[in-house]
């Protein structure tokens, strides 16, 4: 009987590690708080379609007499209008900027998954270097959290001029085996995110930033991505938890992006 009494919650406990992994790994936003003109940005409404023709909303903001983009990918809570910290900090730097919502997010269309992120940024990409006529070698993508692993997985196909990749994981697999210590979070998995995996792939210059504070993603985790990428690449402590670290020190984090970006040929 005693045996039974654990069983069973145990087993609901795993159907449900199983069943609700989509609303565990994305928390989307659809309202804007804000946007980029209300903080002095001149700004673009831009309209990007996916390969399997999910209509994305995107903003581009341009920085005049510059000839080099950041292509942005967010984190896996909110939407664009909660990145204007971080556009504001690129565009200070001397670079245009793309950010685009993920399927599911804020005007976007559709409902997130672990290959449509990639289809998403695929879009932007094509968006960028077709519309926009970017060079590959003019794009430096970014990803803070789940999008440093969206922009990990689109260097494994494209040659960006760089890559930054701010307080990410190494895969769901090793957040989960955090996260879900008694539980065989392996079989349940649906999600993969193999970054870790994949960074190894990379040829393109790689900046990885992360906080021994970071509360949410262990800063093991962005060790480990650094370890496995190839050279040439950097990594950069940030202080503060997993989503005001790179505001705590404002001066410094900037610095250490314009350092990278500035040895980018």
């Amino acid at each position: 009987m005693l045996l039974v009494i654990i069983i069973i919650p145990y087993v609901i406990a795993c159907i449900y590690i199983y069943s609700q992994q989509k609303s565990l790994i994305y928390y989307p936003v659809k309202e804007w708080v804000t946007t980029p003109d209300r903080e002095q940005l001149p700004y673009e409404n831009v309209s990007l379609m996916t390969s399997d023709r999910v209509r994305l909303s995107a903003w581009y903001i341009p920085r005049a007499g510059s000839h080099k983009v950041i292509l942005f990918a967010h984190g896996n809570a909110g939407n664009i209008s909660h990145r204007l910290d971080s556009i504001r900090i690129f565009h200070e730097l001397g670079f245009n900027v793309l950010i685009f919502d993920y399927r599911g997010y804020g005007k976007s269309a559709g409902q997130p998954s672990e290959v449509g992120t990639y289809r998403d940024i695929d879009a932007a990409w094509r968006y960028l270097t077709q519309t926009r006529k970017f060079t590959a070698r003019q794009i430096v993508l970014f990803g803070r959290s789940l999008g440093g692993a969206v922009v990990v997985d689109l260097a494994t196909r494209q040659t960006p001029a760089a890559l930054i990749v701010e307080s990410s994981f190494s895969s769901v697999r090793d957040m989960a085996d955090q996260l879900f210590v008694w539980f065989p979070s392996r079989l349940l998995l649906r999600y993969h995110y193999r970054t870790v995996d994949k960074i190894a792939q990379i040829n393109s210059p790689l900046l990885i930033l992360h906080s021994p504070d970071d509360d949410i993603i262990p800063f093991e985790q962005g060790v480990a991505l650094y370890n496995a990428a190839k050279q040439p690449k950097v990594f950069a402590r940030l202080a503060g938890g997993h989503n005001e670290g790179f505001l705590l020190n404002r001066r410094a984090y900037k610095q250490q992006l314009k350092t990278f970006l500035g040895e980018i040929p």
